[in-house]
């Protein structure tokens, strides 16, 4: 009978360390305060994004018709996250300013930079094209369209799956000058989190909130 408690008591300790090791989410340069001390302005890129459809769903739908939708949800968190910034900044709470998501993208379109050839750039050379000081990239997976855009060029309404979805999101800061990763935010999506972009990167980003490495230091 001890034995027994003995084992149980081991295997929930290694149970809770492997769960402590894996809810690790958010990584911070050590050199972040030397590399991004002269940062005024950075870039939101549009989200590299993927929706993972059924077989009976993808049956249905073309190439160019996911690759439409999976761009629709890309830049749907790229205004979502725009969006959260600056409601958070017009409470003087960041030290950086945030380019205008439609300047983004209109600089990458006369660039030649597309969804198809932006992982050809590296971080560096895409902040010089925007004339930022760095740059926030990601992905964001999930089970389901989450933006109206996504939903209209599937063909169905939003809320066809349910309530229900799943996926993950990871979110990156690179230094303009130096190309280096500066902070990186990861997150599993989950029920609990919304079932729409905005309420999904609101929730997400004021969980993050604390380690944002752009957040002014409260007295």
């Amino acid at each position: 009978m001890k034995s027994t408690a003995v084992v149980l008591v081991l295997l929930a300790l290694f149970l809770s360390v492997g769960v402590s090791a894996q809810t690790k989410e958010i990584y911070t340069n050590p050199a972040f305060a030397s590399l991004a001390k002269q940062h005024k302005t950075i870039a939101i890129l549009p989200f590299d994004a993927r929706v993972g459809l059924r077989p009976n769903q993808m049956k249905n739908m073309t190439p160019e018709r996911i690759k439409e939708m999976e761009q629709n949800e890309g830049l749907a968190v790229q205004s979502a996250l725009q969006t959260y910034f600056l409601k958070v900044s017009a409470k003087d709470d960041y030290t950086v300013s945030f380019q205008d998501a439609a300047t983004t993208n209109a600089l990458l379109l006369k660039n030649n930079i597309t969804p198809e050839n932006i992982k050809s750039f590296t971080p560096a050379e895409i902040s010089k094209v925007l004339g930022v000081d760095g740059i926030i990239t990601g992905t964001f997976s999930t089970d389901k369209p989450m933006s109206d855009g996504a939903s209209l060029a599937l063909g169905l309404v939003v809320g066809v799956y349910g309530a229900t979805n799943s996926g993950k999101t990871a979110i990156n800061i690179y230094d303009g000058t130096s190309g280096e990763l500066l902070w990186k935010y990861e997150k599993s999506l989950s029920r609990g989190l919304g079932s729409d972009t905005n309420t999904i990167i609101t929730t997400i980003m004021r969980k993050a909130s604390k380690k944002f490495p752009y957040s002014k230091i409260k007295a």
